[in-house]
């Protein structure tokens, strides 16, 4: 893994940019604003896909595979944390000293002096983002953006804007959060993680209030969430707007409903307003109500924000319908913390009804695996009613001897509601062999566990022929044996 200088001053000119693992959402979206202020943009990537074709169509040019003559005549190489230090084309940036920005450095630089909103958290930052940039935009606004993942109703993750006005996901998992020049901060919560990089709880809180202290304007924090409160309480109040259920919160939400798309009235300034998201789950109402303020205090009124926040359709990878075979439904979904898990599971049960709830899980990390294995089987246990786990998807990591997806099925009390299957098409078997009409399949962790959609949509199609042609033998059998007993 590239372990970058955050503190290296930014280059004045970038020039020729090139990216390695251009194909990533964030890289891509990055790429993207950078062709859109008039960059030459070129880049790698192991593989072809549906961001790579998008960005070619935009000018960039794109090699698939990593070699050092991909990188040309480029001035400036752009990387991402999660690549290796043998890459040829990062060494062949250090050997000829060309300038090596981290992804975020190359975004502050992008930034320059525009507004910034940052909007941080360990959960809920994509969803957030593109709450703000649907409101923004529904309301007349023009914001350049770059979110986490792709906004659904746009189709887009990023794109360049006329207005003054950034908004941005800020990535606290390596602390480049705390490159940026922040005006407004949304802070969603402040639950543990990523304490490979931080060390302990207490670093990663202060990294939080560094973050929040450093908004030139103002901070919109939880109410709700134990660690945002502790990060509170370090802020100065004149600048500090809280949104949540807790009493006395700035902006409160109040009556959620826990079927189907939520519902819920938020309390303001004396008022209260109906608002009705189209997506589900009580932690969407607080998402939405972290918005709210951010979009308040850019000077939407109430109305508008709340208009763009029910225009909001979700983002890709966040509870994401990707098919329905006989009758079972296959979604996916990027939770890979407990919190977020649990979140991502409530929601689906919210609209599940009385069908059962069937999780499919990749851990994410093997540092993250074996401290919180007992909080994912937790979180699963309560809340599915069978899960599958996956092996790890290491990302950036090396492997650790003894952690593999087992650590999280050991950790049931029950083991007849967990099945660990490392093979994805036994586990796409094993899902379609235990679902039936009315069901939820959910796959969940920010790895490629996406992937495997397309092997459980066909384990279900294979097994509801194969359902047919049983069925279909033994009706003729059962004729058959009728039409015997008629000529006896």
């Amino acid at each position: 893994m590239i372990k970058p200088d955050l503190t290296q001053p930014l280059p004045e000119k970038l020039g020729k940019v090139h990216f390695v693992g251009i194909g990533g959402s964030g890289m891509s979206g990055i790429a993207r604003v950078f062709l859109a202020a008039g960059h030459r943009v070129t880049g790698s990537d192991v593989r072809e896909s549906a961001a790579v074709d998008t960005l070619r169509g935009l000018g960039a040019t794109v090699a698939i595979g990593h070699d050092a003559a991909n990188v040309g005549d480029a001035d400036t190489l752009v990387v991402t944390g999660a690549l290796w230090q043998d890459n040829p084309e990062y060494q062949y940036a250090l050997a000829h000293e060309l300038p090596v920005l981290h992804r975020s450095q190359a975004l502050a630089w992008l930034i320059g002096g525009h507004r910034l909103v940052s909007v941080a958290g360990a959960h809920g930052k994509t969803t957030s983002t593109g709450m703000v940039v649907t409101a923004l935009l529904d309301a007349g606004r023009d914001p350049n953006f770059v979110n986490g993942g792709v906004i659904q109703s746009l189709g887009l993750s990023a794109r360049g804007g006329s207005d003054d006005l950034f908004v941005i996901e800020a990535d606290e998992s390596d602390g480049s959060f705390l490159l940026y020049d922040t005006s407004i901060a949304l802070i969603t919560n402040v639950d543990a993680d990523h304490l490979d990089h931080y060390g302990s709880r207490e670093a990663f809180d202060q990294a939080f209030v560094d973050f929040a202290g450093a908004a030139s304007e103002f901070v919109a924090i939880s109410s709700d969430d134990p660690g945002a409160v502790a990060v509170t309480a370090s802020l100065d109040p004149a600048k500090v707007v809280t949104f949540g259920t807790a009493e006395g919160a700035d902006v409160r939400v109040v009556g959620t409903t826990d079927e189907g798309p939520v519902a819920f009235r938020l309390e303001h300034d004396g008022r209260s307003y109906p608002v009705q998201l189209r997506v589900p789950g009580h932690h969407n109402a607080l998402n939405a109500a972290g918005a709210y303020a951010v979009l308040v205090g850019l000077g939407l009124t109430p109305e508008e924000a709340i208009s763009g926040l029910e225009a909001f359709g979700g983002t890709q990878r966040r509870f994401e319908l990707h098919g329905t075979v006989r009758g079972v439904s296959v979604y996916d979904d990027y939770a890979h913390h407990p919190t977020e898990v649990a979140a991502a599971l409530q929601a689906a049960r919210s609209v599940v009804g009385d069908g059962h709830l069937i999780a499919v899980h990749q851990p994410h990390l093997y540092s993250r695996t074996r401290m919180m294995a007992g909080e994912f089987a937790e979180a699963y246990e309560a809340l599915a009613d069978h899960t599958v786990v996956l092996d790890v998807y290491g990302a950036r990591e090396d492997p650790e001897p003894g952690v593999t997806g087992a650590l999280v099925s050991g950790r049931f009390h029950d083991a007849s509601r967990v099945d660990y299957v490392p093979d994805w098409q036994s586990a796409a078997d094993r899902v379609a062999e235990i679902a039936h009409e009315g069901d939820f399949v959910i796959t969940l962790g920010c790895g490629d566990v996406y992937r495997i959609v397309p092997q459980l949509l066909g384990s279900l199609e294979k097994s509801s022929e194969t359902e047919t042609e049983t069925n279909t033998e033994s009706e003729g059998l059962q004729a058959g044996s009728q039409a015997s007993e008629h000529l006896a």
